[in-house]
C-alpha cells in the first residue's frame, strides 16, 4: 500500500533529514511525512502510496482540477485564476512556437486542451484519471498513458503542475523528452516549496497537497534531474497568481477569520520577496533537448 524510499528520486543519495509532517487536508485527513535529501536538497513525501494505491487520493469530488463544476469559494477562484492562466499560457506558448503540436501531459478536464485548440493548435492529451476524462471538455485526443500516445512528436509539450504527481520523474522526463521534436521546448511548472507562502504556511500549505504532490522541488533538485535527463533549463518564470490560489486554500486550512484578507496579503507579500529572490509560489521551466 505504502512504500518506502531508501533513496533519493533524483540523487539515489541515501541519507535524508526530517522536513515537515503534513495532512491530506483535501480528501483522507491522514499525515505524510516529508523529508529532504541532504546532498541534492530535493524534498519528497516518504513513504508514499505506491502505484497500485495513489488513485483513492484522487477520488473524489472535492479535487478541483479533476471535476471543476461543482460551486464553492474554492471553485470560484480556482475558476478566476484558470480564465486569466488559460491566455497567460497562451501567450508564453505562442512566443515560443506559433502553432502546431501541442501535447499537454496531465491535462486535467481539458480547459488548456480546448482553448489551444480555439487557437490554431493540433492538439493531444494524456490524463490516467478516468473522472477528469470524463468531465474533460475536450473529447478527443486524450489517452490514458503516454505508452498510449500515436508515434508523433510535438513542437511544445508541456506539464502544468504534473511532474510533482508523478512516481517515476526520471521515467516520465524520458519519455517527455523522447515525444519532443528536435526544436520543441517541454513546459512544466510546480509548486516552490521555497517561496515565502510556503515557509509562511509550512504544514499547513497548499502547495505540499499530500499525498498526490510526491515531490515538491527545490531548484537545486529540479537543475539535478533535468541534467540527468539531458534537458536545458532556457528560462525560469514565475506563476504570479498561484500565490494568491494557494494562500487562499492554506488560509482554508488553517482555519483563519477572514481568510480572503489574509490570504490576499500573503500572496502579496510572497510575490513582493520573490520579486527579488525569484521564488514564487509556483515557477515555470522551459526546457529543450
Amino acid at each position: 500500500m505504502y512504500e518506502k524510499l531508501e533513496e533519493c528520486p533524483v540523487c539515489n543519495f541515501t541519507q535524508f533529514r526530517n522536513h515537515l509532517i503534513c495532512i491530506d487536508h483535501s480528501i483522507s485527513q491522514e499525515s505524510f511525512a516529508l523529508v529532504q535529501c541532504t546532498q541534492c536538497n530535493h524534498i519528497f513525501t516518504n513513504p508514499r502510496p505506491d502505484t497500485g494505491n495513489i488513485d483513492k487520493y484522487y477520488d473524489s469530488s472535492t479535487y478541483i482540477s479533476h471535476d471543476s463544476n461543482r460551486f464553492t469559494p474554492q471553485v470560484f477562484a480556482y475558476r478566476i485564476a484558470r480564465f486569466f492562466a488559460l491566455r497567460w499560457k497562451h501567450s508564453l506558448v505562442k512566443s515560443l512556437h506559433n502553432r502546431g503540436k501541442l501535447l499537454d501531459f496531465g491535462s486535467g478536464t481539458g480547459h488548456f486542451l480546448s482553448f489551444m485548440e480555439g487557437k490554431g493548435w493540433e492538439v493531444s492529451g494524456v490524463e490516467p484519471s478516468q473522472t477528469a476524462r470524463d468531465n474533460s471538455k475536450q473529447k478527443s485526443a486524450i489517452y490514458p498513458s503516454l505508452s498510449e500516445l500515436p508515434k508523433i512528436k510535438f513542437d511544445i509539450v508541456t506539464a502544468w503542475h504534473v511532474l510533482e504527481h508523478v512516481h517515476d520523474i526520471k521515467g516520465v522526463l524520458k519519455s517527455l523528452k523522447s515525444v519532443t521534436k528536435k526544436n520543441g521546448r517541454i513546459i512544466v511548472a510546480f509548486p516552490n516549496p521555497m517561496s515565502e507562502d510556503a515557509l509562511h504556511y509550512r504544514e499547513f500549505w497548499a502547495g505540499y497537497d499530500v499525498p498526490r504532490h510526491l515531490h515538491h522541488f527545490t531548484e537545486e533538485s529540479f537543475k539535478r534531474v533535468c541534467k540527468k535527463n539531458k534537458l536545458k533549463i532556457e528560462k525560469r518564470l514565475p506563476m504570479k497568481l498561484d500565490a494568491y490560489y494557494v494562500s487562499l486554500l492554506s488560509e482554508k486550512y488553517l482555519q483563519s477569520k477572514n481568510p480572503l484578507l489574509r490570504a490576499m496579503r500573503m500572496a502579496r507579500s510572497s510575490n513582493k520577496a520573490a520579486s527579488k529572490t525569484g521564488n514564487f509560489s509556483s515557477v515555470i521551466y522551459i526546457l529543450s533537448k
